[in-house]
């Protein structure tokens, strides 16, 4: 097994030699167990929604041309996707009913609940925006007002969604056009999973919509609103440093890695971890204190809000465990290995599962209670103390890589660092754009597969994209891979950008490559886009914006809904790799060419990363040509990939009231002080 054929990673590399030194299977080695891959799944033409099949339509004419029912290969891949729409729909969207809960719990309770209000301006500017009234009432009330308001969108029935509000009028008109605003975040997957039952919808392109319809119910609804009520509950990011990779683990600390999605127990968890009597038993265990880090979105999470380091991504779930430095590793929801418990049973570290709809074999439960989360909280802390007694120092092996990052930028404070307190507003980078120092905005988000090189897509594209002068937002685990290259600082960043980006990341002092959140934040670039048409000059909805969006690693179900999402906003979307539709022309042609004409955004499915870059280097041409924006102004001069090393490095300043005092216990910057100017 050569390890670099399997991640990019150096970190990733040196726990996969140690697995295989070990005889430990990862998701690698499971790969590999499934070769080859079952061809007509591939294609998405099997079909398993009745109990006469499952049945399976032959590419090559050869077979069957349709299933026992008479569901052609169009009928079988459409329902195939509709599926997994709704399946990704639903779990974003039920992570925004989780925090929506604990709003509504904190206005019942208030203080009590364990929980507060830690942004008080962003919940009076939301309560406004969904008609609330606001003037002269008690906040307990606004909050009870707006969690029953949003609470709602999940069971409407009529609609329309109350965040589509938001959205530029030609998009609104567009979708009431073809049918697919959607009304309640339930009814639309409760109608689409109906829609796919056997005997019910047979058009193809009606599913289609029909999942459109589920996506935008997730993106512009239950994924908008979770990151709007997360906000409000744990306090609006700002920017803020701190560190990736495996080398953020500390050999003399206790070591607690949290995973999952969802932040209502992680940001509880920061908090107990810093208790002045959790300190000192973990100093009565030996351990010099608590470090705190994360894996996937839940890193994201508290990375935003609290600066805690992050571990890794997806696929360094399990090669965190391998380090032998993790004492404990507890996990919610969504992207979390059952095979977990397995590699943790090799080590001492105790894996806890936490969520009543998420039980893994062999790790250690304890639901978290949210109307008592500090007991849960500080159960899992103890629970990660008493692990480190046993931690044999022999068998760590903790890589050395870690990054310097910056994350914390927002749809609300991104104006702020653009263009200075006292001129705060989208005109800087609109006006940059206009003017050919930025060619446009790309929106790399989503996971890793086994399938690619870990982190090779992600980082293959962004090198390519920022030497084009190309500013990249990224959330999720995409977010991750960049921040471990170095990507998301400016001093190692700006070695690999275009004059004209390069000049403006050094004039506002921020990164080529901004971080803005968990995956379920995709949210953060949809209300972006919206103020870069609000502000003017560059477009009169999203489907006019030189954006594009790319997934390069696709993994599950919530990728193919966030693509399904972006395409009906209007936005260019590159998903790789290519998804279970290549057994129907049908769909494959819609999705990739017709569904233009309707929503403004199309797909372009492919495995190959330089036909994804061509292709969002083309749309982004054809998009400033159409908008008659200036030519670039370093178009003749520009950089090719990584000829823009040769450059000095800027030196880098660092964000007025951001402080770094180490991994582990980075703080994050006071809401009370002024914006960066």
């Amino acid at each position: 097994m050569d390890p670099k054929s399997r991640s990019v990673d150096p970190a990733a590399q040196q726990m996969l030699s140690l697995a295989c030194e070990q005889g430990l299977q990862t998701a690698w080695d499971r790969y590999d167990d499934m070769q080859p891959q079952c061809g007509f799944g591939e294609l998405g033409i099997c079909c398993s929604v009745c109990y006469m099949g499952p049945c399976r339509i032959d590419p090559f004419g050869e077979g069957a041309s349709v299933g026992i029912c008479g569901a052609d290969a169009h009928l079988i891949v459409a329902r195939n996707m509709a599926r997994a729409v709704a399946a990704g729909a639903a779990a974003h969207s039920d992570h925004g009913r989780e925090v929506v809960e604990v709003l509504q719990m904190v206005a019942e309770k208030g203080g009590a609940s364990g929980y507060q209000i830690s942004d008080p301006a962003k919940l009076r500017r939301l309560a406004v925006e969904w008609g609330i009234v606001v003037d002269g009432r008690p906040e307990k009330d606004i909050i009870g007002d707006l969690a029953r308001e949003m609470r709602s969108q999940f069971g409407s029935q009529d609609g329309p969604l109350r965040p589509t509000f938001r959205a530029p009028k030609r998009q609104k008109e567009q979708w009431e056009a073809i049918g697919i605003m959607p009304r309640g975040i339930d009814r639309e997957i409760v109608e689409l999973m109906h829609r796919t039952h056997h005997g019910v919808e047979s058009d193809p392109i009606a599913l289609l919509r029909a999942s459109m319809r589920v996506a935008l119910a997730d993106g512009w609804g239950g994924s908008m609103i979770a990151t709007d009520v997360s906000d409000v509950l744990f306090g609006g990011p700002q920017a803020i440093r701190s560190r990736a990779n495996l080398g953020v683990l500390e050999e003399k600390k206790v070591n607690l890695l949290v995973h999952g999605h969802e932040p209502v127990l992680s940001e509880i968890i920061v908090r107990v971890s810093r208790d002045p009597e959790m300190l000192a038993a973990a100093r009565d265990a030996g351990a010099e204190g608590i470090n705190i880090a994360g894996i996937c979105c839940t890193a994201n999470e508290i990375l935003m809000r609290q600066g805690m380091p992050v571990a890794g991504n997806y696929l360094h779930q399990e090669l965190a465990l391998l380090t032998g430095a993790v004492d404990l590793m507890v996990v919610d929801v969504q992207c979390v290995l059952p095979s977990l418990p397995q590699i943790a049973a090799c080590r001492h570290t105790r894996v806890v599962s936490t969520s009543a709809k998420a039980r893994i074999p062999g790790a250690e439960a304890v639901e978290f209670d949210p109307k008592n989360p500090f007991i849960t909280a500080r159960e899992i802390v103890k629970r990660a103390i008493d692990a480190y007694k046993r931690r044999d120092p022999a068998r760590v092996n903790i890589p050395k890589e870690s990054m310097e990052l910056v994350a914390g930028f927002t749809t609300e404070n991104l104006p702020t660092y653009m263009g200075g307190r006292f001129r705060s507003s989208y005109r800087p980078l609109n006006d940059a754009i206009a003017a050919g120092r930025i060619r446009g905005v790309v929106g790399i988000v989503g996971c890793n597969t086994t399938r690619f090189v870990q982190d090779e897509h992600h980082l293959a594209l962004v090198r390519r994209l920022i030497a084009q002068d190309v500013l990249v937002v990224k959330t999720g685990c995409s977010a991750i891979a960049s921040a471990k290259a170095g990507f998301m600082h400016p001093r190692t960043a700006l070695e690999h950008v275009g004059p004209g980006l390069r000049e403006v990341c050094e004039t506002v002092g921020i990164p080529p490559v901004i971080h803005m959140g968990s995956c379920v934040d995709n949210s953060r670039i949809l209300t972006a886009c919206i103020a870069m048409v609000t502000e003017g000059g560059i477009g009169g909805d999203l489907s006019e914006l030189p954006v594009a969006a790319v997934a390069p690693e696709a993994m599950s179900e919530k990728a193919i809904t966030i693509g399904l999402y972006a395409v009906a906003s209007g936005v260019f979307t590159v998903f790789m790799p290519i998804p279970k539709v290549a057994g129907s022309s049908v769909v494959r042609t819609y999705l990739e060419q017709d569904v233009e004409k309707e929503t403004g955004g199309k797909f372009l499915f492919t495995n190959d990363v330089e036909v994804a870059a061509q292709g969002v280097m083309e749309h982004l041409a054809k998009k400033r040509k159409s908008l008659k924006l200036s030519p670039m102004l370093y178009e003749s001069g520009a950089p090719a990939g990584d000829n823009a090393a040769s450059r000095p490095a800027v030196a880098f300043e660092e964000p007025k009231g951001v402080t770094a005092l180490g991994c582990g216990e980075t703080q994050r910057r006071s809401q009370s002080r002024p914006p960066v100017e």
